[in-house]
């Protein structure tokens, strides 16, 4: 017979009440699990000769402990299918048998205490999560943001994160302990919830507008590396190159020789979803790329400082699109680096200024595997004629790949 987990929803009230039929299954269990915060509210509850599974991290250990028993009776927080212990029991044992007694989750119950409607609500969960869905709610604007916090996450440094890139537009309500005696809510601005402390276990809804995306940055606009303005990819060449790389349907982006920074954070206010990772060989370019990420509130992009043929790549993501924007001559052992990293359909963008370069870049695709399927020759101002080159992994004739264009 498969696992069979009974998952009863709490709030954190100190005395908690359960309709008859969640009651008989309490007194009718034998081993029980949750947090240490549910194993004292729920303690009264649990019938002589109960035996308690702590749930705590790493869960390898948690899992094992439910190995023996047919029958496990678990408390969780709110709706245990709400980013909860539900579906973590889900993925790990696909096929036990699960009963879920859901509460409101805590979202839900903050949304109900300061009467705000919540359909259009976009939910994020920081809870063991890093920052990324939440930079990308920011940027896109989102006027309703649900935020599920832990220790490190907490409505502090999200505040202060909020301010960092420009995002003050804000009201954030937050919540302490809901459903507890000791219950709490706040409604501040987010200068306010950055000075604050707050109680834990608590949740934030922001609520409000973001600030204006632009279609293309103006360059004058940008802090320069030694003010030098041919050191920035002008934007009508960065718009189309980023366009070659069809980073809507692409998940990790990475720039290589940021300088500036121009590419990577139109990428990122463009297309929120991506995984920015972004290699600049000159120390400046970190104090750059911190200066104008901000100045623009492009948050979440990973900056690596140093030459990326040593790099350490082996916890960046494997990029599915690549602008190169630097290579410092060595393009040939660059593309060799990136063809050996990259997702198979992973694609190359290279702006080409001259004649030579143009000629380098197509040995250099070739030798890495990859061949040209796309090319767009651009002109701003009185600068000099640039090709923009789209190289993709070769493929077989007859594969119904376009024709470059």
């Amino acid at each position: 017979m498969p696992q069979q987990f009974i998952i009863i929803g709490t709030d954190d009230n100190a005395a908690p009440h359960f309709p008859e039929e969640i009651l008989a299954q309490i007194a009718a269990g034998r081993i029980f699990s949750g947090g240490r915060r549910h194993r004292e509210l729920v303690a009264p509850l649990l019938p002589p000769g109960a035996e308690w599974i702590d749930i705590v991290t790493p869960l390898d250990e948690v899992f094992r402990a439910y190995a023996p028993h047919p029958k496990i009776v678990v408390f969780a927080s709110g709706d245990p299918l709400f980013f909860g212990f539900a579906a973590t029991v889900r993925r790990r044992l696909p096929d036990a048998e699960i009963v879920v007694h859901p509460r409101f989750n805590s979202l839900q119950t903050l949304a109900h205490r300061i009467v705000m409607p919540y359909e259009r609500m976009r939910i994020v969960s920081l809870t063991g999560r890093p920052w990324h869905e939440f930079d990308r709610a920011l940027i896109e604007g989102c006027p309703q943001i649900g935020v599920l916090t832990d220790r490190t996450h907490t409505p502090a440094a999200i505040a202060r994160r909020m301010l960092d890139y420009g995002y003050a537009g804000y009201t954030l309500h937050v919540g302490e302990r809901l459903g507890g005696t000791s219950e709490r809510i706040h409604r501040l601005s987010a200068e306010e919830a950055a000075r604050g402390e707050f109680a834990a276990p608590n949740c934030l809804i922001l609520e409000g507008a973001g600030r204006k995306r632009p279609f293309g940055i103006p360059d004058e606009r940008f802090e320069l590396l030694d003010g030098r303005a041919r050191m920035i990819t002008k934007m009508p060449v960065r718009l189309t190159a980023l366009s070659l790389l069809d980073l809507n349907r692409r998940q990790v982006f990475w720039d290589v020789g940021f300088c500036t920074g121009s590419v990577s954070i139109e990428a990122r206010l463009q297309f929120p979803h991506l995984h920015v990772h972004s290699f600049e060989i000159r120390p400046e370019g970190e104090r750059l790329m911190q200066t104008n990420s901000r100045r623009f509130g492009a948050p979440g992009i990973e900056t690596h400082i140093g030459d990326f043929l040593t790099a350490d790549l082996g916890g960046t993501p494997a990029p599915d699109a690549v602008f190169i924007g630097g290579h410092g001559g060595r393009l040939d052992e660059m593309l060799q680096r990136i063809a050996r990293v990259r997702a198979p359909d992973g694609a190359v963008v290279f702006n080409s200024v001259s004649e030579e370069s143009l000629a380098l870049f197509e040995r250099s695709a070739e030798a890495a595997g990859m061949e040209i399927t796309g090319r767009i020759a651009l002109q701003v101002d009185r600068h000099n004629k640039i090709e923009i080159l789209r190289a993709e992994p070769a493929r077989e004739a007859g594969d119904g790949r376009p024709e470059p264009r």
